[in-house]
């Protein structure tokens, strides 16, 4: 969907992925599909809950996810 996007799990990241780069993830999600790079004030509100709902939704996502076969 978005290439900016990285990986954020093993082996792709070498270990766990900080609040910082789950949350550059979900601005660059909601700036894609909301079609805006910054949102007009109007939208601000909105369109930070969303950031914050996508951080949070992967942040669970990564927590719950068993990788298996990673190299040490």
């Amino acid at each position: 969907m978005c290439r900016s996007i990285k990986t954020l799990r093993p082996p792709a990241l070498p270990e766990e992925a900080t609040e910082d780069e789950i949350r550059a993830a979900a601005l660059q999600y909601v700036r894609k599909v909301s079609g805006f790079r910054a949102p007009a004030a109007h939208n601000r509100e909105v369109f930070d809950r969303a950031v914050d709902a996508v951080a949070a939704a992967t942040a669970e996502l990564l927590d719950g996810l068993e990788v298996r076969g990673a190299r040490a």
